[in-house]
This record gives structure tokens, C-alpha cells and sequence, in this order.
């Protein structure tokens, strides 16, 4: 996979992965924001739609390709770990920040592979998958920034998500957002909050 790396000066590692149409410059200024201390593993989606790239593929807006979401799930969890053999970090204290196409696979991955992450932030998710019963994530805390005004990722998405991942993971919090699917930097600050509390 196409990434970049950069070591921090403390024990967690951001794994950013972007919106459609990104790549793995987008969301670094938001992890600076959130843990500037932090590695980063920013990672580029491989797959092309419209030449906008993008993590899996979909057969249309808002219906996701299921077999290639699960292929390119797990193809992500090994990247993951093949990354902290590479780069040398703490497997156990990755913390994921997934923006919408992004937010999917990283919310894809907890539906499906136990305790791969110490925490994931999932800004303007939508549910995965609904035809498989999820993983114990015994370990894992997340937090759903959900846009009130969202027509690419609707509400009621994000609601449906905590309530599947709030029986299987350690901690899920919603956080409603007065935004459409554009970020905000209020949005980061509580999130920054959230996540000092827990990881730091």
C-alpha cells in the first residue's frame, strides 16, 4: 500500500486514512491536531473510481461491494501489522482516524477482526455491513462524529453504528456534530479531549 510514515515521540501510532477522492497527506494536519506526538501511518486507498481513490469498491453511492470490502478489510489489518515489524511500533496502541470512505473500512475492520485496534475514530461513518455478527472488541474505544446535516452519510447511519459496535467494543461514544459532512475544528477539539483522556 501507498503510505507514509513518520515517527513520534511517543508510544501510539495514528493510522489516517482519508475520505474519496484523498490520498495520505489529507488527514495529517487533523492528526497533528489530535496527538502531535503521535507516529503517523497515513495510508492511500488502492482502489480508482473516477480516478478518486478510495479503500473498497461500491457498485453504487451508499452500496458498498461486500466481497471487496472484506478483501480489502483484511488487506489492511495485514498491512497494519506487516507496517509495525517494519517501522518498529507498538502493534497494540494503533488508534484508527478514518474520514468517511475511510471511517468505513476502519469501521469494516471492527466489525470483523478482534481487538486489532486500541481505538478508533470514525468521522462521518456509515454501517458497513449488515449480514455478519461482530467480533468482542474487548480493548477498543471508539468515537462516531456523526453530522446532524450529512446527505452523504446520514444520521440515522451513524446512530445504526453505534448501536452494532456499543455491545462489542469497550467504550463507543456518538458525538453529534453541527455540520454537514464537512469537518470542523470544534469537532477536533472534542475529539483531542476524548482521546487524551484515554490513550495519553
Amino acid at each position: 500500500m501507498i503510505h507514509l510514515y513518520h515517527k513520534g515521540t511517543n508510544e501510539n501510532t495514528l493510522l489516517l486514512l482519508h475520505g474519496t477522492g484523498g490520498d495520505e497527506n489529507d488527514l495529517r494536519e487533523i492528526g497533528r491536531i489530535i496527538d502531535n506526538e503521535a507516529n503517523i501511518l497515513s495510508v492511500r486507498g488502492s482502489i480508482q473510481e473516477g480516478g478518486m481513490n478510495r479503500f473498497f469498491k461500491r457498485l453504487s453511492p451508499g452500496v458498498f461491494d461486500l466481497e471487496d470490502l472484506e478483501v480489502r478489510t483484511k488487506g489492511l489489518a495485514n498491512f497494519i501489522n506487516e507496517a509495525s515489524q517494519k517501522y518498529g511500533f507498538d502493534r497494540k496502541k494503533v488508534i484508527a482516524i478514518g474520514y468517511s470512505n475511510g471511517a468505513n473500512i476502519v469501521a469494516s475492520m471492527l466489525f470483523s477482526h478482534k481487538n486489532a485496534l486500541s481505538g478508533a475514530i470514525l468521522l462521518r461513518p456509515m454501517v458497513p455491513r449488515r449480514d455478519m455478527e461482530l467480533v468482542n472488541n474487548d480493548d477498543t474505544r471508539v468515537f462516531i462524529a456523526g453530522g446532524k446535516y450529512d446527505s452523504i452519510c446520514p444520521p440515522k447511519e451513524a446512530k445504526e453504528l453505534a448501536a452494532y459496535l456499543e455491545s462489542k467494543n469497550k467504550e463507543v461514544k456518538l458525538e453529534w456534530i453541527n455540520a454537514d459532512h464537512r469537518l470542523t475544528y470544534e469537532e477536533l477539539l472534542i475529539i483531542k479531549e476524548w482521546y487524551l483522556q484515554r490513550f495519553m
